[in-house]
């Protein structure tokens, strides 16, 4: 019998195909039912089923079922798919809403002659679901019970245990009891059970884990080997904004299991006889002020920083000082330039590689720090010394140079110090520098409301009174017992209160200033920061740079 042209073909086969283009397609789709098919596209698992028509409610006038009757999943979504021995199950993080995400799944019966397809064909999909990110992480998990106001332990069991389980990852769960509990859960780790260790909190135990890992006495191996990431349960969730590009705990949880190591430079903080490791950012002067000294005014919630920050902006306040710097690159243009050229670069990851030390400025012959060894090492040895020694003398450093109105001076490890501020769009996970903005204080009121709010165009780092700079490693010392100077206008509304006057600690009738380290307070006193390039380790998205790109 003669069989007719298309008859029994495929009807969703494309007649045009080539012949191997046609192969391609049909390895990658797995029939699972009479009406039902699962196909590998270019980013998407699609689900062909009829019977999602019949499962559908039906439409606005009740009459007629809807016929749609394909779903795509994207890759990046999906947990993870088992073949049993009659059975596929794919779990997938289902959007409910914009900013939430709930573990969901499908299932189809296998016929057992279709099994040996069948596994092929899952093991492809599990290759592209996770590409390079490690399959079935495991993850040591720390619960700030405190954070969020108290609901990150409620937050973790509704939006990431979920997750986390659905992708099996091996889950050990403890919970921070104290300030500082977080660096003896890290210290005392053992680093070959574990390859990520995350933080339900806000910066602050990411901080702590840090140092933690940083006592250890293969200090070094330890940051290589262990990833160290934050699930957004806190007020200041930076880490996440900028690695996972939100702070919803459910979306946070689908990066992480989808995450990409990712080098991190790790900057130690000498102060006293004190070695600190921050991996955020350190500031003095309005940043600090506005985080640290309106505590008075947490009735406000998020917006006390900012009208701290307004306060100060307007009331011209400033922050005596001598600062010394070792100078990487001071053109705006070129450092522009440096950041497009990783960000669209597409060669191997930064897990897989460390970067050249970055030299832009012509005039400049100072090498960023190199990479963590990976040895038994503890902390890399400090090249520039520590506050108590003599300043360097190397030509690529700087004198100690005095700034008596300084308004600002804010350095950071990355992007985003919190939602929709890139206060440094140029920054980068592992170049070997700091991103350095200073500003005068004596500008025109005018001038600081305009850079206030190019922050969230992203054309803060273009501002004419906005210094944006490229540091391998810096020292700063406060002037006096840390009472900023302010003007009448800040004088004014220091008596009511909220900031001004002697802005801030002073108000209060304390006499020292304020110096943020990753969001916490330190003594205010002269400190020296020196990069470690790639000394810790962290997963992102990208692998290369950070989330809310805005450098065009």
């Amino acid at each position: 019998m003669t069989t007719a042209p298309g008859e029994h073909a495929n009807p969703f086969s494309d007649p045009d195909l080539a012949e191997d283009q046609r192969e391609f397609v049909a390895e990658s789709t797995l029939s699972v039912g009479r009406d039902a098919s699962l196909t590998l596209g270019t980013d998407t698992l699609i689900v062909l089923d009829e019977a999602f028509a019949r499962r559908e409610p039906l439409n606005c006038c009740g009459l007629f079922p809807r016929s749609k009757t394909t779903r795509a999943i994207p890759f990046f979504n999906i947990l993870w798919a088992e073949l049993s021995d009659f059975e596929l199950t794919i779990h997938h993080a289902h959007p409910v809403s914009k900013n939430i995400v709930r573990v969901a799944f499908i299932n189809y019966n296998i016929e057992k002659t279709d099994r040996a397809l069948a596994a092929s064909w899952t093991e492809r999909l599990l290759d592209r679901a996770y590409g390079a990110s490690q399959r079935r992480k495991r993850i040591k998990v720390l619960v700030n019970p405190f954070g969020g106001k108290g609901s990150a332990p409620k937050w973790y069991m509704r939006d990431i245990e979920p997750i986390f389980a659905a992708a099996r990852c091996e889950i050990d769960v403890e919970r921070t009891q104290y300030n500082g509990h977080a660096v003896e859960i890290a210290e005392n780790l053992d680093v070959n059970s574990w390859d990520v260790v995350a933080c339900c909190s806000g910066d602050g135990v990411p901080h702590e884990v840090f140092n933690g890992l940083g006592k250890k006495k293969d200090a070094a191996q330890a940051l290589a080997d262990v990833a160290v990431v934050q699930l957004p349960c806190g007020t200041g969730n930076a880490m996440s904004w900028n690695l996972n590009g939100t702070d919803s705990p459910s979306l946070a949880a689908l990066c992480i299991v989808k995450g990409l190591k990712t080098p991190l430079d790790l900057v130690s903080i000498t102060q006293g006889d004190r070695r600190t490791l921050s991996f955020l950012s350190q500031s003095v002067g309005i940043i600090a002020e506005s985080d640290l000294g309106t505590e008075n005014l947490r009735w406000m919630g998020s917006a006390r920083f900012t009208f701290g920050f307004l306060v100060r902006l307007v009331g011209k306040t400033t922050y005596p000082c001598d600062i010394a710097l070792q100078l990487e690159n001071d053109d705006k243009s070129i450092i522009k330039a440096a950041y497009r050229q990783e960000r669209d670069s597409t060669g191997p990851s930064p897990s897989s590689r460390r970067p050249d030390p970055v030299h832009h400025h012509p005039h400049q012959h100072s090498n960023p720090a190199q990479p963590a060894p990976h040895s038994a090492a503890g902390l890399p040895p400090l090249r520039h010394g520590t506050i108590n020694d003599t300043l360097p003398s190397s030509p690529s450093w700087s004198a100690l140079s005095p700034y008596p109105h300084l308004g600002n001076f804010y350095a950071g490890n990355m992007s985003y110090m919190a939602a929709s501020t890139p206060i440094f769009p140029c920054a980068l996970p592992s170049d070997g520098c700091l991103d350095l903005v200073t500003m005068d204080g004596t500008i025109s009121r005018l001038s600081a409301l305009r850079s206030f709010l190019a922050v969230e165009t992203g054309r803060f780092m273009d501002g004419e009174n906005v210094s944006y700079r490229k540091v391998a490693a810096y020292r700063i010392v406060p002037r006096g017992s840390g009472r900023p100077q302010a003007g009448r206008f800040g004088r004014w509304m220091g008596r009511w209160g909220v900031g001004g006057g002697s802005a801030g600690g002073a108000r209060q009738g304390k006499e020292e200033g304020y110096i943020s380290i990753d969001g916490e307070r330190v003594p205010f006193e002269g400190f020296q920061a020196e990069v470690h390039r790639g000394l810790g380790t962290v997963l992102s998205r990208s692998g290369k740079v950070y989330e809310g790109d805005m450098v065009h």
